[in-house]
This record gives C-alpha cells, sequence and structure tokens, in this order.
C-alpha cells in the first residue's frame, strides 16, 4: 500500500460520512502514535488525503504549535529554491530517523473536507511535513530521500 500512488478523493466524497470517518481515524492513530503528520496510505486507504499537525512531542520536542489541518487532494503549486536539511522519522518506519532534504518553503493548494479549495504558504518544520505526507500519497518512504 505505501508503494502506490494514491487515488484522488472524487467530488462525490467530499462532504461524506466516509471522508470524515477517514480524517477522524487518521487523527486517532497520529495523536497515538505521536505524529505530526500522517496520511492516508498509512492507515491501509489509498486516497490522498493528508492531516498536518506540528506539535511538541516526544518525537519531535522542538516542533512549532499549530492548528491541525486536514488537507484533501493536496498540490504543491510552488517551492522556494532553498532547501535544508531536517531530521524525519515516519509512523510507518518505526524507530528510524534520518537527515532529509526539503524545500524550505511551499505554496500549496488543497480542499477541506466539504470541498472548498484553500491555498497556503508554508515555511519551516510544517512545510517539511506537508511535503512528507505529499511523498507518502506518491508512493515515497523518507528513507528514499537519505
Amino acid at each position: 500500500m505505501l508503494k502506490l500512488k494514491a487515488s484522488d478523493v472524487s467530488s462525490n466524497e467530499f462532504g461524506s460520512a466516509w471522508l470524515y470517518g477517514l480524517a477522524e481515524a487518521m487523527q486517532s492513530t497520529m495523536l497515538a502514535r505521536n505524529g505530526v503528520g500522517i496520511a492516508a496510505p498509512q492507515v491501509y486507504v489509498s486516497k490522498r488525503v493528508i492531516i498536518v499537525a506540528s506539535k511538541a512531542n516526544l518525537r519531535y520536542p522542538d516542533a512549532p504549535e499549530m492548528t491541525p489541518i486536514v488537507m484533501v487532494n493536496p498540490q504543491i503549486l510552488a517551492r522556494s529554491e532553498q532547501n535544508n536539511l531536517g531530521e524525519e522519522g515516519c509512523l510507518s518506519v518505526p524507530n528510524e530517523r534520518g537527515q532529509v532534504p526539503r524545500t524550505n518553503e511551499i505554496f500549496i493548494r488543497y480542499f477541506d473536507l466539504e470541498g472548498q479549495q484553500i491555498e497556503l504558504m508554508l515555511a519551516g518544520f510544517p512545510a517539511r511535513i506537508v511535503q512528507h505526507e505529499i511523498d507518502h500519497l506518491n508512493g515515497i518512504l523518507f528513507v528514499e530521500r537519505l
């Protein structure tokens, strides 16, 4: 499942009990495992849904606090030229960590659970989380970027 490219969420799935249930299951799994992000393929659903939820925890004690965001069909529209190395781990690759190069800033477009389109600029650690989770949607694990 983790090596597959996930399918888009279709227009008739927005606002559905199924999509809300998926987001709730993802959130519960992420919180139980002290994660700062999660992608649907990590809970065995090959759909383009991620949650970004930066916060300080045992795995990332210096993570900035942000309100969790569920992103459906996320796309990176633009990236800064500046890359930074940063330590990453993954709920799907337990006990492995490594320094991964990621773009420092990204401009993204995604939909919320109701299908409203949103555009957002992210920088630093939250941008790293989005890039890591979008990699999951494309069948790429962080260890392939080491």
